[in-house]
Parts: C-alpha cells; sequence; structure tokens
C-alpha cells in the first residue's frame, strides 16, 4: 500500500501537482527525462501538511481573519502571519509522519547530508511561479534536523511576501496546501540558472547561463555577480566573466557559510564554453519535456550536471497559435504550451495597439473578433495578432506597410525595421505586381459631398435594424448558423468600397493639409484645429450628450445625493431606484436615452464579453457627477460652437497667409479644397467602429441566452463562464448540452495570468518582444517621449487613471492612462490634456482629442508608471513630448 505522507521522487511526474506540490511534480517529471541526473530524494506530501497543519491551535479562526486583511496592509500581514509560522513551527510532527520520514532516510543514508525544500500546490505553474515565495534549507544533518526543516518549510507558507502574492492574485489561502522535498545534498563545484528562452527579450532559440562557483544561493542571493553565457544554435555567441569575490560553501556539521574565493580564481570562468553549450541542450530536453520555456537549477558536479528545480519562465509573452492548415508558428494554447515554427520565420503585428485595447481578451471575446475582422488574427496571450511577414518579404508592399504603420504609430514602424535589419530573419519574395506609382497624397476619388456620409450611416443603421428584427427567431444550433451568416454581413459593411474611400478621404486629407501648410507656412498639425467641430463624429457627440444628461441632473438635489451614495447603487436596480428618488424619473428618462444611443459602448469594447454601459449603467455615475461639478448649463452646446468658431477662424487665417505667398491663389484654392473635404469625411472615421459595436452587443445578447439556457440545463454553473469558451466551443456546447469544465477553469487561470504580461507591438516566431524607439534628438532632457497627436502646450495636475468608473476630475486636469478607446470619451470633455502609452495618429484617443482641442502626446512609454498621480506635468502636444515638472 503506497504510503500517504512519504513518496520518492522517481514515483511522481508533473501530474501529482495537488500530492507533492509544484516543485516535488517537476523533479519527478525531470527523474523520467533520458539524460537527465536529478539528485535522489522522496517528497513529504500535502496530506502530511493538512494533518500537521490541524494541530496548530485556532488555525481555522487565523486564516479567516488573514483572508480578510488587504494586501496593502503589509504591518498586519507581518504581524499575523508571524503567528501562523510560529504555531506551526511549535508543533511535533504527527508520529506515523515522523516515522514514515525517518524511514526513507534510512532508505537513503540517515547520517547523509540532505537538502530540504518547499513545494507548494500553487508553485512552479505555467500562470504563477512563486519563486522564491516559500523557503529552503540546504547542508541539513540528522532525523531530528530534518524534521525540524520539515516544520519550517511548512511555516514558510505563511511568509509574508507569500501571503501577500497569494492575495494579489486572488488565491485561497485554504487551497495553498505544502508538501516538502527531501534530496541528498551535492556538493558542486559550480551551479546557476539556465533559461532556455531569453528572459528579457522573450527570444525562444536564445538561452541563457548564469554560471558561479559553489552553491547557487551566492547567485540567488545576489551575493555575487555571475558568469552569463549567450547560447545560440549550439554556440555561445556572447559571455560576460564577472569577477566571483564570494560563494556559498557547506560547513561539515551542517549549513552554509560565505567564503572568500581564492584571488586566482575569481575572474576564471565556473564554466567552459563547451560545459554551458552542453547544459543548454539538456536544457532543451527539459524544454522539451515541459511543453514551454524553463527556469532551470543547476549544479555541476565532476563534469556532470544535476538539475535540483525546473519551473516555467512565467514572464514570456506566449507566441501566437496559428489554427490547423495555417502557416507559421505552432504557437502556445490557452494553457501555455510552447509550438516551434513550422513555415519559415514570422512577425507579428498587435491588433490591440491598434483598437486601443492591450488587455487580455476572453476567448468568446478573441474569437468572435477573428471571425468579423478582414484580415486573419492569432492570439497569443490573450491578445490578437496580424502575421505581416508575407507583406515584409515583397519589396512592393513592404513600403506600403511601413508607411501605413508609420503615420499610425512610428514605434511599430521603427520595430518592424529593425527586425528587417536583421540578416536573413525575413527572406524576400520577388514581385510578381507591377510597382505602384509613388504615393503623392493625393486625396481618394470621392466626391467632397455630405450626402455620401449620410447615405452611409443611413446604410449601417439599416443594417443593424434588420439584425436585430432576424436574429429574434434564432436560438440553439440554428442560432450560430445565423451568425456565422451575420458575421459575412459584418464584414461587407466593414469592406464596403465607398465607406472606405470615405475613411481615406479624411485622413489623406488630413495629411495633405499637415505636410502642405508645415512646408508652405511653416506651421504645424494645422488639420488638428481646421477640425474642430467636425460633423458627424459619432464618439465626440457621445461625450457631449453626456454633458446635457448633467444638465438635466444638475437642479435635481434629490437624485444628485442619490447618485453621490455609490456604495448602495447596483446595476440591476439602479434605473428603477433611481425613478423612485424626486426628480428621478426626469433623470432615468436621460440616462436611458443616452443609453439607447450610446449603451453599447464600454471601456475595452473589442472584447465583446466586457460589461455594456446598457449593462453596467453605474459607470457613467463618476462622469456624471464631474459634469455636473465642472460645467454649467448648456455646455455642450457652448463647446461644439467654440470649436467651430476656432476651426473657421483657422481657415480664413491659413488661406489669407497663403495668398501672401508667391502662387498664393492656387495655393489657397487647393487648401479650401481640403478644408472642405477633411471636415466633410473626418467625422466618418469614428462611425464604423460604432456600427461594429452596435453589433455586437446584438451578438452578446442572444449569445448570453443560449448561456443562460445552459446554466438552466445545469451545463454551465455561470452564464459568464461561457466567456471562456470560443465561438466555436460555445456552438457544440449548446449543441451537445455538454461543457468541459476543466476546460473552463485552465482558461481563467490562463485569463488571469495574461493580466501580469506586457503585450508587444511587435513579436517574432523566435518569442522576441522587439520594442521600438523615436530616435528623435530634438527632446529635453528627462522629458518623456511620444507622438504628437492633437497640438497645442498645456501644463496642469496630472491624474493617472486606469479605469474610467474610478475618475474624479476637475477641470484643468490631465488625463494620463494606458490607452482610451470611444467609451473614454466623455471624459475628454472635462480635462486639459491627454497623454497614453497605446496610441497613434489615427487612433480614437487622437481623433477626439483634436475634436476637442485637447492637446495630446500618445505612444508614451510606461508614461503610468513613470508619472506620479497629482504631478505636474507639461504637454507639448504640437513637437510630441511631455515634462516633468518639480
Amino acid at each position: 500500500m503506497t504510503d500517504p505522507y512519504v513518496v520518492d521522487l522517481g514515483e511522481v511526474d508533473e501530474t501529482r501537482v495537488a500530492t507533492v506540490g509544484g516543485k516535488g511534480a517537476h523533479l519527478g517529471g525531470l527523474t523520467r527525462i533520458d539524460g537527465i541526473r536529478v539528485p535522489d530524494g522522496f517528497c513529504v506530501t500535502t496530506e502530511a501538511f493538512r494533518r500537521a497543519l490541524a494541530e496548530v491551535p485556532s488555525i481555522d479562526e487565523r486564516l479567516d481573519e488573514l483572508a480578510r486583511l488587504n494586501p496593502e496592509d503589509r504591518e498586519a500581514i507581518r504581524t499575523l502571519s508571524g503567528r501562523i509560522r510560529a504555531g506551526i513551527e511549535g508543533i511535533a510532527v504527527p508520529g506515523d509522519i515522523a516515522a514514515a520520514i525517518t524511514g526513507s532516510l534510512d532508505r537513503f543514508g540517515e547520517d547523509a547530508p540532505y537538502a530540504v525544500r518547499s513545494s507548494a500546490t500553487a508553485e512552479d505553474l505555467p500562470t504563477a511561479s512563486f519563486a522564491g515565495q516559500q523557503d529552503t534549507y540546504l547542508n541539513v544533518l540528522g532525523p531530528a534536523a530534518v524534521l525540524q526543516h520539515i516544520r519550517r518549510c511548512w511555516a514558510s507558507t505563511f511568509t509574508e511576501r507569500a501571503v501577500v502574492y497569494r492575495q494579489r492574485n486572488g488565491i485561497d489561502h485554504r487551497t495553498v496546501h505544502m508538501a516538502v522535498v527531501v534530496q541528498r545534498m551535492v556538493f558542486p563545484q559550480a551551479s546557476g540558472i539556465l533559461f532556455t528562452a531569453d528572459p528579457v527579450t522573450g527570444n525562444r532559440k536564445t538561452a541563457i547561463v548564469d554560471a558561479g562557483f559553489g552553491l547557487g544561493e551566492a547567485l540567488v542571493s545576489g551575493l555575487v555577480n555571475p558568469d552569463v553565457f549567450t547560447v545560440r544554435d549550439g554556440a555561445v555567441v556572447t559571455r560576460t566573466i564577472a569577477a566571483k569575490e564570494r560563494a556559498v560553501h557547506a560547513l561539515p556539521d551542517g549549513g552554509t557559510r560565505e567564503v572568500t574565493v581564492d584571488p586566482r580564481q575569481r575572474e576564471r570562468p565556473a564554466l567552459t564554453d563547451e560545459q554551458a553549450v552542453r547544459l543548454v541542450g539538456l536544457g532543451r530536453r527539459v524544454e522539451a519535456h515541459f511543453g514551454r520555456p524553463q527556469d532551470i537549477e543547476w549544479c555541476l558536479v565532476d563534469d556532470g550536471f544535476r538539475i535540483v528545480q525546473s519551473r516555467p519562465i512565467t514572464t514570456l509573452f506566449p507566441l501566437p497559435v496559428i489554427e490547423d492548415g495555417d502557416e507559421g508558428t505552432a504557437g502556445e494554447d490557452a494553457e501555455g504550451h510552447d509550438g516551434r515554427t513550422t513555415g519559415g520565420n514570422r512577425v507579428y503585428v498587435s491588433v490591440g495597439h491598434q483598437q486601443m485595447m492591450t488587455d487580455p481578451m476572453k476567448p468568446l471575446g478573441y474569437s468572435m473578433w477573428q471571425l468579423t475582422a478582414m484580415v486573419p488574427m492569432h492570439e497569443a496571450g490573450g491578445r490578437l495578432f496580424v502575421d505581416v511577414t508575407p507583406r515584409l518579404a515583397s519589396p512592393t508592399s513592404r513600403d506600403t506597410l511601413l508607411d501605413v504603420m508609420g503615420k499610425g504609430d512610428p514605434l511599430v514602424r521603427d520595430a518592424l525595421e529593425t527586425v528587417l535589419d536583421r540578416d536573413g530573419f525575413v527572406l524576400p519574395l520577388p514581385d510578381t505586381t507591377p510597382a505602384a506609382p509613388p504615393s503623392t497624397g493625393a486625396p481618394a476619388p470621392i466626391e467632397t459631398d455630405p450626402a455620401v456620409v449620410t447615405r452611409l450611416i443611413e446604410r449601417s443603421r439599416a443594417s443593424i435594424a434588420a439584425l436585430e428584427r432576424d436574429i429574434r427567431t434564432q436560438k440553439g444550433p440554428a442560432l450560430f448558423d445565423f451568425l456565422l451568416e451575420a458575421f459575412e454581413e459584418h464584414k461587407r459593411v466593414l469592406a464596403d468600397p465607398l465607406s472606405m474611400r470615405a475613411l481615406m478621404a479624411g485622413m489623406d486629407a488630413t495629411w495633405w493639409l499637415n505636410e502642405r501648410l508645415l512646408e508652405w507656412l511653416g506651421e504645424k498639425n494645422v488639420a488638428d484645429t481646421l477640425t474642430l467641430s467636425a460633423p458627424d463624429n459619432i464618439t465626440s457627440e457621445m461625450g457631449l450628450a453626456l454633458l446635457d444628461v448633467a444638465d438635466v441632473i444638475r437642479p435635481l438635489p434629490q437624485v444628485l445625493a442619490f447618485l453621490r451614495d455609490a456604495e448602495h447603487l447596483e446595476d440591476a436596480t439602479f434605473l428603477d431606484e433611481l425613478a423612485r428618488t424626486e426628480g428621478g424619473g426626469e433623470a432615468r428618462d436621460a440616462i436611458e436615452a443616452y443609453l439607447d444611443r450610446y449603451g453599447m459602448r464600454c471601456v475595452g469594447e473589442i472584447d465583446i464579453t466586457r460589461p455594456r454601459w446598457c449593462e453596467r449603467p453605474t459607470t457613467l455615475v463618476p462622469v456624471i457627477l464631474d459634469h455636473v461639478r465642472n460645467f454649467g448649463p448648456g455646455a455642450a452646446h457652448q463647446r461644439f460652437e467654440e470649436g467651430r468658431r476656432k476651426a473657421r477662424w483657422k481657415e480664413q487665417d491659413v488661406l489669407s497667409r497663403l495668398r501672401a505667398l508667391p502662387d498664393g491663389h492656387r495655393k489657397a484654392e487647393e487648401t479650401q479644397r481640403m478644408i472642405d473635404r477633411v471636415r466633410t469625411f473626418i467625422g466618418y472615421r469614428e462611425y464604423p467602429k460604432y456600427g461594429i459595436v452596435s453589433r455586437y452587443l446584438v451578438y452578446k445578447r442572444a449569445l448570453l441566452a443560449e448561456a443562460e439556457r445552459l446554466v438552466r440545463d445545469e451545463v454551465l454553473p455561470e452564464k459568464e463562464d461561457a466567456f471562456y469558451l470560443t465561438f466555436r466551443e460555445l456552438h457544440e456546447a449548446v449543441r451537445s448540452n455538454r461543457v468541459d469544465e476543466r476546460l473552463i477553469q485552465r482558461r481563467k487561470e490562463a485569463f488571469r495570468s495574461y493580466h501580469a504580461l506586457t503585450p508587444p507591438r511587435v513579436l517574432t516566431s523566435d518569442g522576441e518582444a522587439v520594442t521600438g524607439a523615436y530616435r528623435r534628438d530634438d527632446v529635453p532632457d528627462g522629458a518623456l517621449t511620444g507622438l504628437p497627436v492633437s497640438a497645442g502646450t498645456v501644463e496642469g495636475r496630472a491624474r493617472v487613471i486606469l479605469d474610467m468608473a474610478e475618475a474624479d476630475l476637475e477641470a484643468g486636469d490631465i488625463l494620463v492612462t494606458t490607452f482610451t478607446d470611444p467609451s473614454w470619451s466623455p471624459l475628454f470633455v472635462g480635462i486639459a490634456g491627454l497623454v497614453t502609452e497605446v496610441g497613434g495618429l489615427m487612433t480614437h484617443g487622437a481623433v477626439i482629442a483634436r475634436e476637442y482641442g485637447l492637446p495630446a502626446v500618445v505612444g508614451v512609454d510606461r508614461a503610468t508608471r513613470i508619472i506620479r498621480d497629482g504631478q505636474r506635468i507639461r504637454v507639448h502636444g504640437t513637437d510630441g513630448y511631455v515634462e516633468l515638472l518639480p
């Protein structure tokens, strides 16, 4: 009969995490890999931990108290976790458990030195490594000492850093159990860390070896700088040999100590190049076994390597998933399994950086976007990417792609050029089509006629109305067949040639005006003023319309008191409760009218699973209250008219200055045509996105009805669980009335882990996240560089806001955030400037900033981390940089 408390390492593998924890499971898996040597040992199981924990006085009450603590209250956590640790260390190991442990020590050698190491069930997992969260003890001698250190490992479940880590990652303390690994101690000449992928760039083909003398604790603790070997394609490509003044060695009576390295040996490499390459070869075997890049601890003993730990590198951005039949990389699936290149090197561009939504999406969200997008898109880390390799490989399409990318986001262009500069990464293809004539910035062939925009808007409205009408009778599997046909109509509307020409006409006219007027008048970004209060801009209208809602609410004191009592606002009952307050009926009507027109919007709206304003109307309450406080009656009309006056004045100013130039009448006539053109079409730039999200609300309501049926049939516990299935998987669930609950749980864990990943603008099939640079020398020292998207300069208080629902803005504030999409537009009417980490010249935040005349700089790397909330800053929207003021 298998002992419930002790199990040999050779008897477990990575499927036994619940029994032996992450470290023990990985070590057991390592013992099964051909050519990998692991020091002998055994695991004290989580069942032994549960038995021991039950012996601790008042443990249940203390765990309940711990769960209630705020993760930021470090002093309270430090005190309570210390009491729990003391209680665990103070108990005696139950007799039958102690007997099983000492029996195993007899088998391996009672008097031998051991390493005693914590192995938690939430440790060394693909989604959370927990590296360094629990304790390890080296060179432990004798059964009594081993038992004592096992208790210490159990207690390390509740170190302050482990408790805070779990609470910040939403992990219940009661669900984490501690096993302990006991292994025969090895005394290496050298030791260190092997990363089978570059942990900084993410490149899967490059391995990094850190090496030092003696035990690895000298490196882990930061006592010494390691030798660093970079290995690629079976050779050391770079090496840095450190001066290693200290090392950690074992003591004869147990434990370890720091020692001084002989001065004659300090600059001797801890490994030879041949040994580093051989070590990486072993690491590739380990990586292949576990299916993803690994962070491996190793020891060199008598010219042979021992592997003492391996865990996933959780900080790497996953590779794009390529569906069967597609070319490119196999990618990593939703559980993080790493793929390899099957179709040559590939280059991917982030969709999220184009769509202003770099947060991870749930599977239903990204699969719906894939099904309704105009080009193939591939998922990685909950984000979507487009494979641009074929366009980069063709000289004809390459220049066009770089030009378009550069106008949208210079960092993407620079990243792509960085990849192109690498010999042989993107192999050129012969051009099979005639070279296109060089771009002259000429407008698209469409008449400057406002009726064109009116006709396009009516077409879109009619198509959405037909969708709403026809979907009402669809349910069950038939709904999914209907939706697949609806997606084709969706794409047909997006690809309408007239719509595309109207979009390009507005953008081309913007670029023409900025380029020509800079050349002729020496003035930058003139189109920013000329496009103020342009007609038919659905997104700017949305922002101004909420000012009208505030006008209704401002004179209603009972309504204002109700809205300010935010703790009692519940989305499901909000509008009904509002109507029961004095004056609430009028307020409800105003909010409902707003939601009827704009309720399909929300932050991150390209993800269909995100709650829409009509589903969560309380999201708008802080913005309405800000508008009540910061504006007077009629502000929407006043702001629109003020913008129109500024645009008209600028038009007259530009034309009069042009007429005074040589050949001025011709220049003025051309400019007048372009001004008319940009004001006719630039507002339409926002309408196709409005049409998309309008359709998305219709799709979502139909799919949620199916999810609710699955809940009634007890197939799904909650309707939102459907969000963790792709569209096709949900279709199958509805057809079969069955769902793989383990798949949904894995998807939830993966989704949580994706929030910790920063999506790159450009990603290669080697896994390298390529970061572009502005490469400018006209920015003051200490200033943050970005892309100028809306002219002007403004100084004010920075408000760093990551969640629109938590906005608390005053007049003159400058909004600093990661990204903005159309849902942020109601905030724009109350700010003086904008700074974002993500964005381009024609993305939504830039368009609306210009529409409202706000100086704006986007694409400012790490802006939300460098700029402090409340700090005074100066935004140079014309020149594209942000100054941090004292």
